[in-house]
């Protein structure tokens, strides 16, 4: 998905549904895919660099070893604004959420990633 890419560790049918596992790593200076929601939760543990992660209306700094809960419902996003690239380990309850990604990388393909600092 140009400057993001993510891995799928776990998904859907390998957990009967219950969770997804994937990672994200965005490259340096890159915006992630915008404020959205959905009902099911996001759990994010950074694994490198460090995540900027918007939760409501505000961000939180997420550096390596950060583990941020994102409630279903709850309005969130994710960037990377460091000079170094970062990854987040991402776990969706319930799972399957990787049924939606070939739609995610043609909405990235549409709208590619930017400068997360301008």
């Amino acid at each position: 998905m140009g400057r993001i890419r993510a891995d799928f560790k776990a998904d859907g049918d390998e957990t009967a549904g219950a969770y997804s596992i994937s990672e994200w790593w965005l490259e340096p200076n890159t915006t992630g895919p915008g404020a959205h929601a959905h009902p099911e939760d996001d759990v994010f543990y950074v694994l490198d660099g460090t995540m900027s992660l918007l939760m409501g209306d505000h961000w939180i700094e997420a550096p390596k070893g950060s583990f941020v809960l994102v409630p279903g419902g709850v309005t969130h996003d994710f960037e990377n604004r460091s000079a170094a690239p970062a990854g987040v380990l991402n776990f969706s309850n319930p799972g399957a959420f990787e049924q939606d990604m070939p739609s995610i990388v043609e909405w990235f393909a549409e709208h590619p990633a930017g400068d997360a600092v301008t």
